[in-house]
């Protein structure tokens, strides 16, 4: 691929940011690294995303800059990647700029050598030395020269870090096996009262401070509702969320969930808005259904575009962090007295604790004061829409419109949870959508620019999100889409032989892409969550449910092949995997609930009741489930072991409470 300046059409936001600046970037490719080798420099990649704040600084500072520019024309092949694009390219170079410098982030800076081994790495660099800092022209300068002049110890620490790179990106295939197995109660248990006893009273762990749904969920499995409701309730109430607008932001910078980093990320839209309609579930609490769908209302209005939803809104606007969301006392005085709703403005400055001088720089991120429900009381929604008329007129954050495979699916899955028919519909649309967007010449792509490979995660997530829409609406066309999909991700990502019910023990389970994907310095596997769930965790729960549905045990075997490669590391450190930790609950003592025929009192008592490793089978379809079963009659399975049938809620609440 030539010089980004070059190619027509740049799809990424992010790149296109890039194109005016006076350094040559070019694009991920063979290209590049063909360019490095023939001029025998080193090459600087430079790995960021559209919303990301410091990234947008760096660029202001350096790439902006022309003498860096000159630098790097000179003296490197400076490859410029969208993360969101490339989370392949991300995730090794990541983890080697976490080996070399003890710590990740973006904009993520790495120099490599033309055969695309990483040397030396770090993040943010300051243009010039500052604060303990080395600026980024004198660390070019210097590499360059070590290049030129000490290539056998740049060789020597490109040699060093392989072998430890390599053992990381594939973690675990290195893991020693579980000595006993892996029990899901006790596991459960064991993880929430970690998590619980990690969780301090502000809802959360440290600072910087990131939602973690993964992390709530465990909470409530394992029996901590205390814990799990404290932390939905500061995530909810406090700067994290926009409650003028809606939606989360990526995180918390402070450890009250007070100050957010501004951008808002439909990854943690969807996961988010998922853990909120469950709790609403397990909880019992409907101010939880609130705020899921708020939050998917703000996806709908904020980030849809043609093919799907947009991948983020930034930190910024107008050249300044979070000016979008932020207030002073005159301008909420001036906005409702220009809507004719002075008597309000007390109220309002109470409810969203506007103050003089606020949090932020001296401005005040609205979150709600103590006893304020999360809903707008009806007598303020004038006053609200009086404030979200006035945000219209400021400058407004940069939109990122890529659609991403794997978190359209996820908001697919959000829609589907919702339980309301109208959200279900708009999920089912966007599945049908993607599956002809991101799909073309008999392979799946990430976005609709088809430039990448799709994923596992991915394909992972879309294959649940059919089984959340068979779950729904008992149709073999989502039967049959979550059967192609698991063909395609056999076939194209799993390492050796397949297992199956006959021999479960084959295979080392998926590689984080494609075969197809022949760019990569190293192939990588992914165990350790994320800012989302591993595609690893992932796989594992769409394949144990999409067995449990259909009955099929090779699926069910693929499923148990990636908990017993993972099991090590859940029984000992289920932390660090907490994803596999709740997806290996499929496996180890999922649940099949069969209801052959139309919905019915059973059904649709099924939906609004909190339930966990547990899949729904309904409707008149090909699950082979249904066969020879009486329709209107709820069957409930376990390991292979199915009780009565029952007929009626009472006896079906009595079954539910002897599986689990």
């Amino acid at each position: 691929m030539p010089l980004l300046r070059d190619t027509p059409d740049v799809a990424s936001a992010y790149l296109r940011a890039h194109v005016s600046n006076p350094v040559d970037w070019w694009a991920w490719g063979d290209d590049a690294f063909d360019e490095a080798r023939r001029r025998d420099v080193p090459v600087f990649l430079s790995v960021g995303y559209a919303a990301c704040h410091w990234c947008h600084v760096m660029a202001h500072e350096s790439f902006e800059d022309p003498r860096i520019g000159e630098i790097l024309r000179a003296d490197f092949v400076a490859i410029k990647v969208d993360r969101e694009e490339r989370p392949d390219v991300d995730q090794v170079y990541m983890a080697a700029t976490q080996l070399i410098s003890g710590h990740g982030g973006w904009p993520m800076s790495v120099f490599l050598a033309p055969d695309g081994r990483p040397f030396t790495a770090g993040t943010y660099y300051p243009p010039v030395d500052r604060g303990g800092q080395v600026g980024f022209g004198r660390l070019l300068s210097v590499i360059a020269t070590a290049w030129r002049e000490r290539r056998d110890d740049v060789e020597t620490q490109a040699r060093a870090l392989e072998q430890s790179l390599a053992r990381e990106v594939g973690f675990i295939d290195h893991l020693a096996p579980l000595e006993e197995g892996l029990h899901g109660e006790a596991l459960r248990h064991s993880l929430a009262r970690q998590i619980a006893e990690q969780t301090d009273n502000a809802g959360g762990q440290g600072a910087p401070r990131f939602p973690r749904p993964s992390y709530v969920r465990a909470l409530w499995a394992g029996g901590e509702y205390a814990a799990a409701s404290r932390t939905l309730r500061a995530m909810a109430f406090g700067g994290l969320y926009d409650h003028i607008e809606g939606g989360f932001a990526r995180y918390s910078v402070d450890a009250q969930w007070h100050v957010p980093h501004f951008e808002q990320m439909l990854s943690d839209q969807a996961l988010l808005a998922r853990c909120y309609f469950e709790a609403a579930r397990v909880l019992d609490d409907p101010t939880w259904r609130d705020v899921a769908r708020a939050t998917v209302e703000r996806v709908l209005d904020a980030f849809a575009v043609p093919l799907g939803f947009a991948s983020s809104l930034d930190a910024d606007a107008g050249g300044h962090e979070g000016s979008h969301v932020t207030w002073s006392v005159p301008e909420v005085s001036f906005a409702l007295e220009h809507a004719g709703l002075g008597a309000h403005v007390s109220q309002v400055l109470h409810r969203w604790r506007i103050t003089s001088p606020g949090l932020f720089e001296g401005r005040s991120i609205p979150r709600l004061a103590d006893g304020e429900p999360f809903t707008t009381p009806d007598e303020l929604r004038a006053a609200r829409q009086a404030l979200r008329d006035q945000r219209a007129t400021r400058p407004q954050p940069g939109r990122d419109e890529k659609v991403v495979l794997e978190w359209n699916a996820m908001f697919a899955s959000a829609l589907l949870l919702s339980g309301d028919a109208a959200y279900e519909d708009r999920a089912l649309q966007l599945l049908r959508s993607l599956a002809t967007s991101h799909y073309g010449s008999g392979r799946w792509w990430r976005t609709e620019q088809r430039n990448a490979h799709a994923t596992t995660s991915d394909l992972a997530w879309l294959l649940d999100a059919c089984v959340d829409a068979f779950e729904v609406r008992g149709s073999d066309e989502w039967l049959d889409r979550a059967n192609d999909l698991a063909a395609y991700l056999t076939a194209h990502y799993w390492d050796g032989e397949l297992p199956s019910a006959l021999h479960p023990e084959r295979g080392a389970g998926f590689y984080a892409v494609s075969s197809e994907v022949t760019d990569l310095y190293l192939r990588p596997k992914e165990i350790f969550d994320g800012a989302t769930p591993s595609c690893h965790a992932q796989s594992t729960r769409a394949f144990a449910r999409l067995g449990l549905i259909t009955g099929n045990n090779d699926a069910l075997a693929v499923a148990q092949r990636l908990v017993d490669l993972g099991a090590g590391l859940v029984g000992t450190h289920p932390q660090a995997v907490v994803d596999l930790a709740d997806a290996a609950g499929f496996v180890l003592d999922g649940v099949e609930i069969v209801v052959p025929g139309p919905d019915n009192e059973l059904t649709r008592w099924l939906r609004g009741r909190p339930g966990s490793r547990r899949v729904l089978v309904t409707g008149e379809n090909s699950s082979p489930l249904l066969r020879g079963r009486q329709a209107g009659l709820a069957y409930l399975c376990r390991g292979g072991v199915c009780h009565s049938p029952v007929a009626t809620i009472r006896e079906l609440e009595q079954a539910l409470s002897e599986v689990h």
